[in-house]
């Protein structure tokens, strides 16, 4: 009988990725199964008004048309007995806490990508069994101690244990070898390859690149040419190659954004104003809460069409302040965006970030003076926020009826995409996008 260790490489690695299934609504399901296990649910924002968007929907409302992204309107015409829950992030950390927690019991090396999924290398985790039983007592696990399905991809690699995860939805476990590449995936179009997105896939047709196959026999030079390094990359891909690490740790965040879905279109420039002073507020106490500054920031707006476009400045000197990202949001909105045309979402994203300690902030004496008392201003303000809540201090224009005055509020604002809360050492006053 074969140990457990000669199912691994000798050189190489073995990757999962384990992605929860229906996240939200499987929590909501496992938290309270009485109103919502196996019943057909979704999770939307705005339920009361008509344009309210599904954030996500059960399996047993999927099965009914119910998608990502429709408006509830449109939903509930489609399966009149679908209940709607509001977001609340809250008990979505608490869930990612602890299957994240459940899943570092067999490997150190794991790489949290959002509040519901993970890559793990189990390379070095043969005391645990074979990839397959791992595999197997992780989903069994996460389904028996927080009754919640997910999938799992078993690779020789991160791009191919992404891909692996998302053939077999709810509960599935898929092997995706290099060997298996080719038969199984070369047939695909190629906006079905893990990283590729919906503009990349356009380009690639207009080059008559139409399958994943095609795309990796394509002339690596030709790829560089249109794409840049990119190119490479999507050879590389098409071929099932990927050389990324697992990182055990993430890297301090590169960007730090909110955005905020609004309950109807805005068109009212102080309506817009308020909703960037709200998202400025928490950007920036994000940004001081992990003692780093930002160079860049980037405001996204998105009209009603779901066109969405993204406007981005760089600062002289680095910042943490409210105050001045608040403005440079305000002017790139001004400058790029036409009077009165309606708006669906707002967001800001600070970028470029750098540890405040390091950072080369050059002042004249008026402006350090000036510095000193801003610091020591926002230093207080966030000690009475942390302790009375984040709505104990507002400025007069922060307050309003739009959802953009709740994202202080950590139960009822989140994405898939926070990962702040599983970040070591950060305590849930961390909780955030």
């Amino acid at each position: 009988m074969k140990k457990a260790s000669e199912y691994y490489p000798r050189k190489g690695r073995v990757i999962l990725h384990v992605d929860m299934n229906a996240f939200y609504c499987s929590v909501h399901e496992a938290a309270e199964p009485a109103l919502y296990a196996g019943k057909p649910i979704a999770v939307a924002g705005s339920v009361e008004l008509r344009k309210g968007i599904i954030v996500t929907s059960s399996y047993a409302a999927r099965a009914r048309g119910v998608r990502t992204g429709m408006l509830v309107s449109q939903a509930r015409r489609l399966c009149p007995e679908l209940i709607f829950i509001r977001p609340d992030f809250e008990l979505y950390r608490d869930f990612s806490r602890r299957f994240i927690q459940l899943v570092y019991q067999y490997s150190p090396l794991v790489e949290t990508m959002s509040i519901d999924e993970c890559f793990v290398d189990i390379t070095g985790s043969s005391q645990f069994g074979t990839p397959l039983e791992i595999a197997h007592t992780i989903q069994r696990r996460i389904r028996t101690e927080l009754s919640l399905p997910c999938s799992i991809g078993v690779a020789p690699n991160k791009l191919l244990a992404k891909m692996a995860s998302d053939m077999k939805k709810p509960n599935g476990i898929s092997v995706l070898r290099l060997r298996d590449v080719r038969p199984l995936l070369w047939g695909k179009p190629c906006k079905e390859l893990y990283g590729i997105g919906s503009k990349t896939a356009a380009k690639l047709l207009k080059l008559n690149i139409r399958s994943i196959g095609d795309l990796a026999s394509s002339d690596e030079n030709m790829l560089v040419k249109q794409f840049g390094v990119y190119g490479r990359w999507l050879k590389q891909a098409a071929n099932g190659l990927d050389h990324s690490p697992v990182k055990a740790e993430r890297d301090p965040n590169k960007s730090i954004g909110h955005t905020t879905t609004l309950p109807y279109n805005f068109t009212d420039v102080d309506d817009i104003r308020r909703v960037f002073l709200n998202l400025a507020d928490q950007t920036a106490r994000r940004l001081r809460r992990q003692h780093l500054v930002c160079t860049t920031v980037q405001i996204t707006i998105r009209d009603p069409d779901m066109k969405t476009i993204t406007r981005s400045v760089t600062l002289s000197q680095p910042t943490e302040h409210m105050d001045l990202i608040y403005r440079e949001a305000c002017r790139l909105f001004q400058s790029h965006w036409q009077p009165g045309k309606p708006i669906r979402l707002l967001g800001i994203t600070l970028q470029n970030l750098q540890p405040k300690a390091g950072a080369a902030i050059q002042l004249d004496l008026f402006d350090f003076e000036q510095a000193g008392k801003k610091d020591k201003l926002n230093e207080t303000m966030d000690r009475i926020r942390d302790k009375f809540g984040e709505s104990s201090l507002l400025t007069a224009g922060m307050i309003g009826e739009d959802p953009s005055a709740l994202i202080r509020n950590h139960k009822v604002r989140g994405t898939s995409l926070q990962t702040d809360f599983l970040r070591r050492g950060e305590g849930d006053s961390a909780d955030q996008e």
